[in-house]
C-alpha cells in the first residue's frame, strides 16, 4: 500500500485520545475523521474480520440486494437518477 494511502494515525490519536469511550462516542469520533481515512479505517476493520463472519456479511448484502431490486420492479419504491446520486455523493464526499 503505498504510504500516502494509509491511514495517519497521528490524526486517530488525536481523534481518539482515549480508550474509556461508548460504542457511540467511537463511532461520532470515526466519522468526524476526513473521508479518505475513514474508507481506510472502514477497510481495516472489515479486513480484521473472521473470513466465516466476512462470508455471512457477503451473504447479508446479497439478500439485502435482491429485496431492494424486487421493490424497485414491484414499484414500491422511488428510484433516483443517476445524476442527482452522483451530485449527492459529490457534496457529500465534499463536507
Amino acid at each position: 500500500m503505498d504510504a500516502d494511502w494509509r491511514l495517519n494515525f497521528q490524526n486517530v490519536k488525536r481523534i481518539f485520545p482515549s480508550m474509556n469511550l461508548t460504542d457511540e462516542q467511537v463511532v461520532e469520533r470515526a466519522l468526524a475523521l476526513p473521508s479518505e481515512e475513514r474508507a481506510l479505517l472502514a477497510d481495516r476493520l472489515v479486513e480484521s474480520l473472521d473470513p466465516a463472519e466476512i462470508g455471512r456479511f457477503r451473504e447479508m448484502w446479497i439478500t439485502e440486494a435482491r429485496r431492494r431490486r424486487q421493490e424497485v420492479r414491484e414499484n414500491q419504491v422511488k428510484t433516483i437518477p443517476r445524476g442527482e446520486v452522483l451530485a449527492r455523493v459529490k457534496r457529500a464526499v465534499a463536507k
